[in-house]
Parts: structure tokens; sequence; C-alpha cells
């Protein structure tokens, strides 16, 4: 059964349910997260009310991470550049969080600023750990003191190339359209989760969670946003989950169609940015956009070909280095590679020349 939200009983009830979820630590924690109802269209945004009603548009940067060695030298090598850029002229960067889900400090605790929250319980992940994401930032929102009005949702291999201002308007968040998110091609699926008479399938934007700006709390401007949003999120990543047919069909990216189809049953549509991030060796040129995502290997032969699928005589490939961060001064691409790849080392060393005691950082056996 699922619990549907009741909006007068507010955050004591919220707080209740979710308790008495890990005193059961079964299943049953997802009959207590809360699924809403609210339908509907966010009304057009007013560009006049939203400047006379709300002058701060900065943005609280918040990332989910582990504390394995893997997740902790992408996060080092993000908080340098977040530090690097965040005062620039353009940019609408607040603080900054990293949201560890591990349960428990880690060495980082002095270096980032650092908020720790529990994992699912044990065994309802299945051995996925992204769907620790959803849940850490139900804790997150509902536990910290967050100045900003707004969140970037943003994710440890990301690094920031430009000063990033708030792309968000109003109530509506602005997201990154992903070309493998494709709720139109997978509508059977999808109406598992998003049935009929909610919508159209089209309602369900091609993003994930990340990069997303988007604001935090409900105001008189607000119908739905990302603390009610949360908590749809965790029970649609765990329902999918479930679903053996939906599993193997959306695979890595499950917890990101989670994210896109709780949005939808909220009302809430995202302007869609292209500019928001690009993501080497598919984008060739940094130009104007504000994210680089390093999520995919960069493999090349010695004459600056494309060897993707094959490893390269050079290659950048974050998941080289499971065990432990990279070591300082890695070579940079032969002559021929896009633009886009020289600059992601080339951050990727700047970054580990000046982080303090990089090498320390422990590897794991």
């Amino acid at each position: 059964m699922i619990v549907r939200k009741n909006m007068g009983r507010g955050k004591t009830l919220l707080m209740l349910l979710m308790v008495l979820g890990f005193l059961f630590a079964t299943y049953n924690f997802v009959s207590l997260i809360i699924e809403h109802k609210a339908g509907g269209l966010l009304e057009p945004f007013d560009k006049k009310v939203m400047e006379s009603s709300n002058s701060n548009l900065k943005y609280h940067v918040a990332l989910t991470a582990t504390d394995a060695a893997y997740s902790q030298w992408q996060c080092r090598i993000m908080y340098y550049w977040y530090k690097n850029l965040k005062d620039m002229p353009g940019s609408d960067m607040g603080k900054f969080t990293r949201i560890l889900h591990s349960g428990k400090a880690d060495q980082l605790m002095d270096e980032i600023p650092t908020f720790v929250v529990d994992p699912l319980p044990e065994g309802l992940d299945r051995g996925y750990i992204v769907l620790n994401r959803p849940w850490a930032f139900v804790q997150w929102l509902e536990k910290a003191d967050i100045e900003e009005e707004y969140i970037l949702m943003a994710e440890p291999d990301h690094i920031f190339v430009n000063p990033l201002p708030n792309l968000a308007h109003g109530s509506q968040p602005a997201g990154f359209p992903f070309f493998y998110i494709k709720p139109v091609e997978n509508e059977k699926l999808i109406r598992k989760f998003y049935p009929e008479d909610k919508g159209p399938v089209t309602d369900v934007d091609p993003i994930g969670n990340s990069p997303v700006i988007i604001q935090k709390v409900k105001s008189r401007l607000v119908i739905s946003l990302m603390e009610e949003i949360a908590p749809t999120w965790v029970n649609i990543s765990l329902r999918m989950k479930d679903d053996q047919e939906t599993d193997k069909a959306f695979g890595w990216v499950l917890e990101m169609y989670a994210y896109a189809v709780a949005s939808a049953l909220h009302g809430v549509k995202h302007i869609l940015r292209k500019d928001f991030m690009l993501q080497p060796p598919w984008d060739l040129h940094v130009g104007k956009k504000f994210i680089i995502h390093y999520t995919y290997g960069c493999d090349y032969n010695l004459k600056g070909q494309l060897t993707y699928g094959k490893i390269g005589e050079w290659r950048f490939d974050k998941r080289s280095y499971l065990l432990g961060p990279p070591p300082k001064n890695l070579s940079l691409p032969p002559p021929g590679v896009p633009e886009s790849v020289v600059r992601l080392v080339k951050m990727v060393n700047e970054a580990t020349a000046n982080i303090p005691e990089w090498d320390s950082l422990n590897r794991k056996s």
C-alpha cells in the first residue's frame, strides 16, 4: 500500500512514517514513502513576478557520494573547481554540500563540507548503490539548514568549466536532456509508473536528477518542488527496481528514469538546457557549456582517432582508478584529440597538482 501525503499534516507525520519504516527494515519501507498525486501543469512563468518577489537566485551545490576511494577522488576534484569558479562573474553558486550516504564520517570531512545520512536498509538497494541517492536527498532536505532557495543536484564526476548561473525560471527547474533517456520509446514501461490518466508520456522529461537546478521548498508561487518530489523519487526508484522488466530495460539509468517520472507525477516540467553540460568524447568542444561530465571512457590511438569500445594507446577513463586516485600529471592526449578531452585532462591535472596531500588518499587494497 502506498501512503499518500496529506499536506496539512506537515513534516512531523513524514518523519514518523520514515522512522517506522526503518524499524521494520523490510520492503514495507516503500509503503511508508509518501507518493504524491499532484496533477496539472505549472502555471506560466512570469519573470516580473519572480524578480519582484525573489531577489536571491543563489543555488546550493549538492552532490551525493559514498566513502569509497573512487567516489572520494572525484569529489575532491569537483570541489576544487567549485571553489575556483564560485565567485567568478556570471556564477550564482552558493554553498556546497557533499551528501555522504555511507552512514558514517570519512577522511574528507574537514576538506569538503559534508552532511552524513543513512543508506537504505540493508538489501533494499539490491546491489544498485545509486538507489541511495534519492533517499539521501530526502534526509538532507528534511534535516539540513539550507540557506539558498535553489539547489543544484550534481555528481562527483562533474567539473565546472564555466561560471554557472541559475538556469531555473522561478518554480520551473532546469535540467539536461540525455540522449539515452527516452520515455516515449519506453512508453510501455513508463505507463507502469505514470498511468494514462496523469497525462501523455511526453510529460516525462528526458532527464535524470543531475544536473538539475530546482527550488527546494514550497512558496506561494510554487506548485510542487524538491521537498515534494524527493519522496516520490525514492518510491518510484524502488518500484522500478522491484519490477524485473523495468530493471532489465533501464539498467544503470533506472534511478534517472525514476526522477523524470516522479517530477512528471507532480506536474513539473523542466527547462531543457543542452548547454548545461558536455560529455566527452562525444561532445567535441567546451564552448559556453557549464559542466564537463566525464562518465565515458576516452580512448584514442596515437593519431588522435577515437577507438571507443577498444582500449586506446592513449586513454582517460575514471574506471581505471576504482581503488584510488589517478596520479598527478596525467599525459595529455595526442594531437588531433578533441578540445573537450584535452580540457578535461588539463583540469584534472591542475586540480591534482593543487589539492593538498593528493597521493595520500586512502587506497583500497
